[in-house]
């Protein structure tokens, strides 16, 4: 038996060679449209790759039942925001630890954290920019400016990171990072409720 969210789709395992096909064929099928794939159950129990394609060589002839639990798009976009909120806070807790560090002059520290700050941050914005295209997102002003806001900032950061200034970094981000930063939970929280907007419309 072949069910999506508990409901038989008609599919039986033997029809395909391994797990890969029939997963592509489940998707293929409309069974998950506008849905996000949260778990597999094989057998009962849960099935996760390890490495990319290990679904191919698992053949069918050792499955008996695939379950396959899914969520709507826009409630997993929802979610993610609620994980983005969590993330600005992170950014905060890094910047106030850089600062620190620069300001005790444990430059090799803070450089390391810093670094790591700046991988946070870029994935967030990334991860902002894809809900915004994936939920055709009206305009907002406050995230264009919290945005180019940032942008600025990091660029100015580089110039004084290229003269090794780190107290100037260190007031850089303890005064105009982390009230950027702070700014961005209430683009978040407006993000939220556009993309709850698209998914009652829809």
């Amino acid at each position: 038996m072949i069910a999506v969210d508990g409901r038989d789709t008609g599919l039986q395992v033997q029809g395909f060679e391994n797990l890969e096909q029939l997963l592509i064929k489940v998707m293929e099928d409309k069974h998950l449209a506008g849905r996000i794939v949260t778990d597999v159950m094989v057998n009962g129990e849960p099935f996760s790759e390890i490495y990319p394609h290990q679904a191919e060589d698992v053949e069918t002839a050792e499955i008996e039942s695939v379950e396959i639990v899914s969520m709507p798009t826009a409630e997993m976009a929802v979610n993610i925001t609620r994980e983005l909120y969590k993330v600005v806070t992170l950014m905060d807790h890094g910047a106030r630890r850089v600062a620190e560090l620069f300001r005790k002059a444990d430059d090799g520290e803070a450089l390391e954290v810093y670094q790591d700050l700046l991988d946070v941050t870029r994935d967030f914005m990334g991860m902002i920019g894809v809900l915004r295209g994936e939920f055709s997102l009206k305009q907002n002003a406050n995230f264009n400016e919290a945005a180019e806001e940032l942008s600025s900032l990091f660029s100015e950061m580089v110039e004084v990171i290229e003269n090794e200034d780190w107290i100037l970094l260190a007031d850089l981000l303890e005064y105009e990072f982390i009230p950027a930063v702070e700014r961005w939970k209430k683009v978040v929280a407006q993000l939220r409720e556009d993309i709850k907007e698209v998914a009652r419309a829809a």
